[in-house]
């Protein structure tokens, strides 16, 4: 359309298109099909496709307790007969909604601007889950209070700022093998496309099973028991049909390359989803379909934050609070990392020679910031999210994309009943669609050397089956570490004479770092200290350094 071509181009030419690097905007390095139009489309998709974060964050935070406290020795250790304490976790669910709304707005505006990728940042999944129930533990029974757990947090924030700052960060990741980053981006895939056709966060089609841990689902929530496993009527839900069919209606879209394809697939199963009494509405005539109903009417309502803003107890001896910070720090890392190198190979901002993304600096502080301002907010620790993929996918090349889904986390602050009543059928199956673009990277994997397919292999199916990007990580860099010294050992210990026979089918472990002495070792900032010349790896500077200057660099072009 002629319109959205003079607006693409007349934004581009703005200080805005030269900001964030548009096509046609003039700037130094342009991205590559960036446009206005589709950058705001893409925004709006990966808000849309993790919207589900509001409630369910909320929700799983709630079984803290949060600062709530009731006579334990009258009420119970959960204090589940007390209504006054019932009343306040009422209260703490609505602090947890407007929080979770303003970080992931914080968040992904900061790695909008400063980090200049479509990348949103949100409470991570699985680190709120161990924040709750192993750390904190359900409505406080666990070892660490909840005011103790958020120091925790903090710190672990503050020292991820530091060990991105002087470029630590930056350097381990630049360690981790090609060959378990595009590994890595296969599995991400298939994790999305599991949690997509799970009943918490999808379609329903795949529940639990105390045989054989998964089974086809598909049942109504009637016939679900506490654990969310089908007693019968399998396939029998309307919802996981409805699903079924918005997978096909996005896919048939994707095919012909209907603009917006994923987020009309998602706008048209929730529309379908919201009217009453439809074998497929997501307010049934229950006691919370009722709740749920009534939230929805209120369409427009604003909950300030109460009890949870900046309540940190640092008494921090115990050794518990230790522990969880050193598990927060390291699944953060490795979570982390994967993901947002994931996210970069998948919209093509990888450097193959040098194994990094442009603005990966800026990224990994935004990150850190943002985990130090949550645990202020009274949340678990931020995280890149996944269902960064879904903007990305639509076209999202530009931090642009990352500056609209926080305009609409904003937009949910006053709008959460709406937003905050997406069905889980109605984002699911865009993390099916995403998850299949995704895998395509398996591909890339060296299959033909047993020393890099092995380790690949295990990054892939331990990311879903652990439920972790980190644990997945952690299998992977494990065996290809013991996997492949023993090979050197055996090689070096024989003087090259006992060696696998296809030995020159291996990817050389970062070959880009092997040129030369010490370049693979220190880090840049390291290497200047102790005067190592390596111009040609990283042009003498830190990465830190050539942000610094691209930013410069674009700023006297706005100027």
């Amino acid at each position: 359309m002629g319109w959205i071509d003079n607006l693409n181009s007349h934004v581009a030419k703005s200080p805005v298109g030269r900001w964030f690097r548009l096509s046609g905007s003039g700037a130094v390095v342009e991205r590559d099909n960036s446009k206005f139009s589709v950058e705001i489309r893409a925004g709006l998709t990966t808000f849309i496709t993790m919207a589900y974060i509001i409630s369910t964050n909320s929700l799983i935070l709630t079984d803290t307790g949060g600062t709530c406290d009731c006579d334990r020795e009258q009420f119970g250790a959960t204090c589940a007969n007390d209504p006054a304490y019932a009343s306040c976790l009422q209260e703490i669910k609505m602090d947890f909604i407007t929080a979770t709304c303003a970080i992931c707005c914080i968040g992904c505006v900061l790695m909008g601007v400063v980090g200049n990728l479509p990348i949103a940042l949100a409470p991570g999944m699985g680190l709120n889950a161990y924040f709750t129930y192993t750390v904190v533990g359900f409505h406080g029974t666990g070892k660490v209070p909840y005011t103790r757990a958020l120091a925790a947090v903090c710190i672990e924030g503050i020292i991820f700022f530091i060990l991105s700052l002087v470029g630590l960060r930056q350097w381990l990741a630049r360690l981790i093998p090609a060959s378990l980053k595009t590994a890595t981006a296969a599995g991400i895939g298939i994790y999305l496309a599991f949690i997509g056709l799970q009943s918490s966060a999808g379609i329903g089609l795949i529940t639990g099973s105390s045989a054989t841990l998964v089974e086809l689902g598909g049942c109504p929530p009637e016939f679900r028991d506490e654990k969310h496993v089908c007693t019968s009527h399998h396939m029998a839900g309307g919802p996981t049909w409805l699903g079924i069919a918005g997978i096909i209606i996005i896919t048939i879209l994707m095919l012909y390359r209907v603009k917006g394809a994923i987020l009309a697939g998602i706008l048209l199963v929730a529309i379908i989803s919201w009217p009453r009494g439809t074998p497929v509405s997501y307010f049934p005539y229950t006691e919370n379909g009722d709740i749920g109903f009534k939230f929805f009417k209120k369409v427009v309502t604003f909950h300030p934050i109460q009890n949870i803003l900046a309540k940190f107890d640092w008494e921090l001896k115990d050794g518990d609070v230790w522990l969880a910070l050193i598990t927060f720090l390291y699944v953060d890392i490795l979570d982390c990392t994967g993901t947002m190198f994931s996210m970069a190979k998948f919209g093509g901002f990888l450097n193959e020679r040098t194994q990094d993304f442009e603005g990966s600096a800026f990224a990994f502080l935004c990150d850190s910031s943002t985990i130090a301002i949550g645990s202020i907010l009274g949340l678990s620790p931020v995280s890149t999210f996944v269902e960064s993929g879904a903007g990305i996918a639509e076209g999202g090349r530009t931090g642009l994309t990352s500056v609209v889904t926080g305009i609409g986390f904003f937009v949910a602050l006053f709008f959460a009943p709406i937003f905050a009543s997406f069905p889980p059928w109605a984002t699911g199956p865009a993390l099916v669609s995403v998850g299949a673009m995704m895998l395509q990277n398996a591909v890339h994997v060296n299959w033909s050397y047993i020393g890099d397919a092995v380790p690949a292999f295990l990054t892939i199916i331990m990311i879903p089956f652990g439920y972790s990007i980190g644990y997945g990580l952690i299998a992977g860099i494990g065996s290809y570490i013991i996997i492949n010294t023993l090979v050197w050992l055996l090689a070096k210990a024989s003087r090259g004479r006992i060696v696998p026979p296809n030995y020159e089918d291996k990817t050389e472990w970062n070959a880009y770092l092997t040129r030369g002495r010490y370049k693979a070792i220190p880090p840049p900032w390291l290497r200047r200290l102790l005067r190592i010349n390596a111009p040609e790896l990283f042009d003498d500077k830190s990465s830190i350094d050539r942000e610094l200057k691209a930013q410069m660099s674009q700023s006297r072009d706005i100027l």
